[in-house]
């Protein structure tokens, strides 16, 4: 399977950006709101800035207390970002970010940003890619 096929298939197809210069603060009732666990950090809404995940968030709040709510989010998102194409396989994203240990991947094509993927989309892809090939070999099995 590719990521265009995953990103097809999201219930919502919106990539939701978040501007550097918005509060952490900002950015988790954004999360919350769109009950997603990261954003993509992005001044024109088509370039990736950075990201900011949950994760970021409870590092922030661990190193510097609550005052880190009222920050911009560019002093915590994370700034290396790996990307993907639509054309990038769900086996390579799957190894990519087990490896990487980070669970949300922007989509860029051309340099402008067309989606995000979670590992939540990469393991429901694996998932449903093994029911149907479980049922293709019970059907051989049965003859079906």
């Amino acid at each position: 399977m590719l990521v265009h096929q995953l990103l097809d298939s999201k219930a919502i197809s919106e990539t939701v950006t978040i501007a550097p210069t918005a509060t952490v603060s900002d950015a988790t009732r954004l999360m919350t709101e769109k009950r997603i666990g990261a954003v993509v950090v992005s001044g024109d809404g088509n370039s990736v800035e950075g990201v900011l995940s949950e994760r970021d968030v409870v590092a922030a709040l661990a190193r510097s207390g609550e005052g880190c709510l009222r920050e911009p989010v560019s002093g915590y998102m994370t700034r290396k970002v790996e990307t993907c194409t639509r054309a990038t396989s769900t086996d390579e994203l799957m190894t990519r970010m087990t490896e990487g240990r980070f669970r949300h991947m922007p989509v860029v094509e051309d340099g402008k940003l067309v989606g995000l993927v979670s590992i939540g989309d990469v393991v429901k892809a694996q998932l449903t890619k093994l029911e149907m090939e479980k049922e293709a070999l019970e059907g051989m099995i049965k003859g079906f």
